[in-house]
């Protein structure tokens, strides 16, 4: 008789239905109207505030701390006895701090792909359940039924932990909120590249190029300035290079953040991170971009930004 184990193949059951989740194309119209729903509030500046474009990084997950951290501390104390008093004031914290999590994370699921908003969904409704869950366990408490307050609660929590590997998933599994620009860096050393003739980059027409495999957005303004950055946007990848270009800036075709051309600095979100920059020149007839060494949201040096003929000792060709 064999001693060797049996090796599972495949993936295991709950990665099986979260991806199954990516799939539920019938929730579609659902989402169309709820998201147009949030899209059409009117939060004004509000909007960047809890996408957390001041942050540099969503919001969300930083307000998520506050109802968590109470419900998970409300269980413990629950534990304990004589201290239901203090678990129901912890619940009452973790449930109003829910709505203003709430709200931050239905801004950015609005502003996501439909994959992602799929589990997203499913993620709000957990969440949704297990705050219907702690205010029934507020109001058992209120009436002194204790141990009803303390079932309730524990169901709370298991409920909200369960939105939690939701959202897990939605942030690693499926990159919603990440930086989808912090690659370039990384694919591009600090030696010049070439990336095309400047007939090439017709004034004020954004014109995609793919420089060591990273694609970049070059635009050349009226006065001959060329401005370069990555193409794919920080939000979701979206191509940069197939948006709008005025006032200096650039906007995504896809949820609508503006970068601003002369250091990629985001001007309004959802991008919460700003695009990697080039420093522009041209040698010999042909554009050649590197990485700008800048802290975006400073004025940009553009000294390097010439028509005129310079040596390019370390010019590579794209």
């Amino acid at each position: 008789m064999s001693t060797t184990p049996r090796r599972r193949t495949g993936a295991n059951k709950v990665v099986r239905l979260l991806d199954g989740l990516e799939r539920l194309s019938w929730a579609d119209p659902v989402i169309d109207v709820v998201g147009r729903g949030i899209r059409a509030l009117p939060l004004g500046d509000g909007r960047d505030l809890l996408h957390g474009r001041w942050l540099g990084h969503p919001l969300h997950p930083l307000l998520v701390q506050v109802p968590i951290g109470s419900w998970l501390s409300a269980a413990v104390l629950d534990l304990w006895p004589g201290r239901s008093r203090e678990a129901g004031l912890l619940i009452g914290l973790g449930t109003a701090a829910a709505a203003p999590a709430a709200l931050s994370g239905a801004v950015d699921w609005a502003e996501l792909r439909p994959r992602q908003q799929r589990v997203g969904l499913v993620h709000a409704l957990a969440n949704t359940a297990a705050v219907g869950l702690y205010a029934a366990s507020l109001a058992c408490r209120a009436r002194g039924a204790k141990g009803a307050g303390r079932a309730f609660g524990f169901l709370g929590l298991t409920v909200a932990g369960t939105g939690g590997l939701l959202g897990g998933h939605l942030a690693y599994r499926q990159a919603s909120g990440a930086n989808h620009a912090e690659e370039v860096p990384s694919l591009l050393g600090e030696d010049w590249y070439r990336a095309g003739a400047v007939a090439e980059f017709p004034a004020g027409r954004p014109v995609r190029r793919t420089v060591q495999d990273v694609p970049v957005l070059i635009v050349r303004d009226d006065d001959g300035t060329l401005r370069a950055l990555a193409d794919r946007c920080s939000h979701l990848a979206g191509p940069l290079s197939e948006g709008t270009v005025a006032d200096g800036c650039v906007r995504c075709p896809w949820h609508g953040s503006v970068f601003r051309l002369s250091d990629g600095w985001n001007v309004s979100g959802p991008a919460t991170a700003p695009q990697p920059a080039f420093e522009t020149r041209v040698t010999g007839g042909q554009v050649e971009i590197r990485l700008r060494d800048q802290v975006p949201g400073q004025p940009a040096d553009d000294s390097a930004d010439t028509d005129t003929e310079q040596e390019a000792p370390h010019g590579r060709s794209g």
